[in-house]
């Protein structure tokens, strides 16, 4: 599971991004309004968390801007205001769910994970090119009738592609989805996650499914 959290008190951004992924969800944080925005237009996610009170606008605005453009991502509310105003407010601009502070970790980890579960109805589960079958609800990988083992994140890479297959995906899109704020952009481990996933899906198989665009990024297709 992929979460964006849109937080700007840095200290409880952190203990919930080390909380969740002791849980094993996936943090990608943001402080702002543009960078919420920013990183919500780029990656994709499972489950968008938003206070109200972030520099450069509110969590309302951004929300009701996610909406506006398409995007259906289950979006929970969380701010220190618990009138009942506040959260009609809230569910009015496009929210999900809303949890106001303090609140108990473990009913934040719950309610991130029922969102998250009204997820798979929204896609498309089951993709075929050429040879290759690909289940995003099972996470079952098959080439050539035979299944192929994938890490989290050549499965994250993976989904990434299939996404915009067709289409070139630019280095940026990918690290955004891939790796969390901590990831070094001037270091190569893109290039060696891509070879990676390159020889367990196009190895030994035709035709080739992953194919680099110097100077662009990535395209997936036959």
């Amino acid at each position: 599971m992929r979460v964006l959290l849109v937080e700007d008190d840095l200290k409880l951004a952190g203990v919930i991004a080390a909380g969740f992924r002791d849980h094993h969800i996936e943090v990608v944080t943001a402080e702002t309004f543009h960078q919420g925005a920013l990183r919500a237009s780029l990656g994709k996610f499972d489950v968008i968390i938003l206070d109200i009170m972030i520099p450069g606008g509110s969590g309302l605005d951004l929300c009701r801007r996610l909406r506006s453009r398409g995007d259906a991502t289950p979006i929970l509310m969380l701010t220190a205001r618990g009138e009942v105003s506040d959260r009609v407010a809230g569910l009015e601009a496009g929210a999900d769910d809303y949890l106001p502070k303090p609140f108990a970790f473990q009913e934040l980890v719950a309610r991130v994970r029922a969102l998250a579960r009204r997820q798979p109805a929204l896609r498309e589960s089951r993709h075929t090119v050429a040879d290759l079958t690909v289940d995003l609800r099972l996470r079952e990988v098959v080439r050539g009738g035979r299944p192929i083992s994938l890490t989290a994140k050549e499965w994250a890479l993976l989904e990434v592609l299939i996404e915009h297959e067709g289409a070139v995906v630019t280095r940026q899109q990918i690290t955004e989805r891939v790796w969390d704020d901590n990831h070094d952009p001037f270091t190569n481990v893109l290039e060696v996650l891509v070879c990676r996933l390159r020889s367990k899906i196009d190895d030994g198989f035709e035709p080739k499914l992953i194919h680099t665009v110097r100077g662009a990024g990535y395209r997936f297709g036959p």
